[in-house]
C-alpha cells in the first residue's frame, strides 16, 4: 500500500455479536482492513454503557488506544500489579506484549475508541494471569 484515504462515515460497521469466534459483542469499523494496512491493525470500537473489552494481553502485539468519545475505566498492568484509571476524550493509552489491559465504558451515551495494534499478526487475547512468571 502506498497511501489511502477513508472517511469514517464511509466505513461499514461490523457487528461482532454475529461472529461467534470474536468476543466481545461490540460494533466496530475495521478501518485498517479498509485502508489496506499490512503492518498494523486499526479498528474503531463503539460501546454502549457497561460494555467492555475484558482484561487481556497479547503475545506479540503492542496496542495503542485513543478515546474519541465517552468516559472509560481502564484496567492496566501485569497480573497482580494492575492500576485502575478513568479517562475521557483525547486520552491515549498503550500496552506492550504480555501486559494486561482492558476497558469498560462508564458513560451514559455512546463511547468510541480507536485502537491500533502492531505487528499485524493473529494474536488472540491471552489471560494475563497465565503469564505470571
Amino acid at each position: 500500500m502506498e497511501y489511502e484515504v477513508l472517511d469514517l462515515g464511509d466505513a461499514p460497521v461490523t457487528d461482532l455479536s454475529e461472529i461467534d469466534a470474536i468476543p466481545p459483542d461490540l460494533d466496530v469499523r475495521p478501518v485498517g482492513d479498509l485502508l489496506g494496512l499490512e503492518r498494523m491493525r486499526a479498528t474503531v470500537w463503539y460501546f454502549e454503557p457497561g460494555e467492555e473489552v475484558g482484561y487481556h494481553a497479547h503475545a506479540e502485539q503492542e496496542e495503542l488506544y485513543y478515546v474519541l468519545e465517552g468516559t472509560f475505566s481502564l484496567k492496566l498492568g501485569r497480573s497482580g500489579e494492575t492500576e485502575q484509571v478513568e479517562v475521557g476524550p483525547g486520552t491515549l493509552w498503550a500496552a506492550g506484549p504480555e501486559v494486561g489491559h482492558g476497558h469498560r465504558y462508564v458513560g451514559d451515551d455512546r463511547g468510541v475508541v480507536l485502537s491500533v495494534g502492531a505487528p499485524a499478526v493473529e494474536d488472540p487475547g491471552l489471560d494475563p494471569h497465565d503469564l505470571d512468571g
